[in-house]
């Protein structure tokens, strides 16, 4: 039972960083928002809801899976230090992009959380080969959000 419990704290833990992302990216129906030129691969507004729920689900899941190799082994320390990192990195992005309008700033924060969620992955695989795989898809969607994010910096000097 408690392993399970500690599962549902890591990733209740990932949902809680997206809800505060989410607070901030309400402002994003602003008229500041709304005014930006956006690349023509832009998905509409209602898939990134959906997308990042799933994507803090298997990010829970799996910091959960490296934690179960316990806390006394530097490298399971390290590792969740980065994830943690990676998951500060995370939650600072809307605010910046959003609140603060910064969208060049906000570029650099997906630039470090493009790096620090490498690293993660890697020194996941060295522990739990799974939960490095289940950090793929977010990897593949920052990797959208920077991509994403250089465009609107781009279309919008």
């Amino acid at each position: 039972m408690r392993t399970w419990l500690a599962a549902a704290f890591f990733v209740l833990a990932c949902e809680l960083a997206g809800v505060l992302g989410a607070l901030a990216t309400q402002t994003g129906t602003s008229a500041w928002y709304q005014e930006l030129a956006k690349p023509w691969f832009q998905p509409p507004s209602w898939v990134f809801g959906p997308v990042w729920t799933l994507l803090y689900a298997l990010m829970g899941i799996a910091a959960w899976r490296v934690w179960r190799g316990g806390m006394e082994k530097p490298a399971v320390r390290w590792a969740l230090g980065l994830f943690a990192l990676q998951l500060a990195l995370n939650a600072a992005w809307s605010p910046v992009f959003f609140g603060a309008h910064e969208i060049g700033l906000a570029l650099a924060i997906l630039a470090a959380l493009w790096l620090v969620l490498a690293a993660t992955i890697r020194a996941f695989a060295l522990l739990d080969r799974a939960a490095a795989w289940l950090l793929a898809p977010y990897l593949a969607w920052v990797t959208f959000a920077l991509v994403l994010n250089a465009a609107i910096l781009h279309l919008n000097p």
